[in-house]
């Protein structure tokens, strides 16, 4: 893929970016008019387990909802005693913004990235693959649209959105989530827990 001297793909839609951020760059040619729909969440993660499925530490899970980076998209703090809630979704948001973190993407990028993903729906986040040399950040939803980056010579990493996805629910189905509607904490299946559940019987 050619790119112009501003940085902007040639022949790619308009790079989406605001407030003096790298773009993210298509490399495909269809672009939604407006942001999907997305459904209601009906299960909700607390700020631990969020943690726990991303790799992340609670000082950067605080710091990037303070910040606006990642906020969760379920419930978020109301003041003293108010429990952050994170939604599967966000929880893939946050690993990859981790993952990025470590290859050394600038933060300017990492919210270019993050507002874009934002704007997807599961569908297309799970065939996308997010692309960047560090100092920009390209979505390919094909293997040759991956192939063509390669080719241009520049030292690129990849993160297959749908894995990281995978990843994640594997992650959070075992460990605890909280019922949006009821309150009601859902337990996870986690073969520790069902080992120490036999134990306690067993005594």
């Amino acid at each position: 893929m050619s790119s112009t001297g501003d940085g902007t793909a040639a022949g790619s839609p308009l790079p989406l970016h605001g407030g003096g951020a790298a773009p993210v760059q298509k490399t495909n040619r269809t672009e939604s008019a407006a942001p999907p729909a997305r459904a209601s969440t009906v299960i909700g993660y607390r700020g631990p387990t969020a943690c726990a499925a991303a790799g992340i530490t609670y000082r950067q899970l605080d710091y990037w909802a303070r910040t606006g980076l990642v906020e969760p998209s379920v419930r978020p703090a109301q003041g003293s005693g108010t429990q952050r809630l994170y939604s599967t979704e966000d929880v893939v948001v946050l690993k990859i913004v981790k993952r990025f973190l470590d290859t050394g993407v600038s933060l300017q990028n990492i919210r270019a990235a993050v507002r874009h993903l934002r704007t997807r729906d599961r569908a297309d986040l799970a065939r996308m693959t997010l692309m960047s040399d560090g100092a920009t950040v390209h979505e390919c939803s094909s293997p040759d649209e991956v192939v063509g980056l390669l080719q241009g010579g520049h030292g690129m990493f990849g993160i297959a959105v749908g894995v990281v996805w995978r990843d994640v629910e594997a992650a959070l189905s075992q460990l605890h989530g909280e019922r949006v509607d009821t309150g009601e904490t859902l337990v996870g299946h986690h073969p520790g827990d069902e080992l120490a559940r036999r134990r306690n019987r067993a005594g």
